[in-house]
């Protein structure tokens, strides 16, 4: 007559650390042979304790290059920006002092002439004022009495005085999104 082994009675702790395994994503099949257990008796408990598995993000693809270069590129790029950023505010800076505004960025000409007219002497601005006559989409930005428009309308007259430049430094070819700006 064939013999049956004893049952194998499991303790609490031991379901419990098969259940971390399994919500942290471990296999049924994995976890039964590796704590000897029915996969059967395994999901029995999984349905009856009402297991779950919290989603887990997927993983970050690896670059094409490989971690290391992908670092190095990305350095890279902070540094460029960073050397880049610090320029633009050294011009701001001078300007905003009362410098010579030929090295403002153009898409910061609007906010640097704001703040010259808010922060320095009436002259600074009234020779703002003449400076910029020197270009035609500059006119709309003053009001009859010579005081800027508000920021929105620096920017916005800005953007439609110099669109095909805008256009340009956003990647947009001549005939594609016509409307834009």
């Amino acid at each position: 007559m064939y013999e049956r082994d004893p049952p194998r009675i499991r303790s609490d702790e031991y379901w419990a650390e098969i259940r971390r395994a399994w919500e942290g994503g471990a296999t049924g099949a994995s976890l039964a042979k590796r704590y000897d257990v029915g996969l059967a008796n395994l999901w029995r408990r999984r349905a009856e304790e009402a297991w779950e598995r919290k989603p887990q993000p997927d993983p970050v693809p690896e670059p094409v290059e490989g971690w290391e270069r992908y670092a190095e590129r990305k350095r890279d790029e902070f540094e460029f920006r960073l050397t880049e950023t610090r320029a633009v505010a050294s011009r701001l800076a001078e300007a905003m002092a009362g410098g010579a505004l030929e090295a403002v960025p153009l898409w910061h000409l609007g906010f640097v002439l704001r703040w010259r007219e808010t922060h320095l002497t009436a002259e600074t601005a009234a020779r703002d004022r003449d400076w910029a006559r020197r270009y035609g989409w500059t006119a709309g930005m003053w009001t009859e009495e010579g005081r800027l428009y508000h920021q929105a309308w620096l920017d916005e007259a800005t953007l439609q005085g110099n669109r095909a430049a805008w256009r340009e430094d956003a990647g947009l070819p001549d005939g594609v999104a016509k409307d834009w700006p």
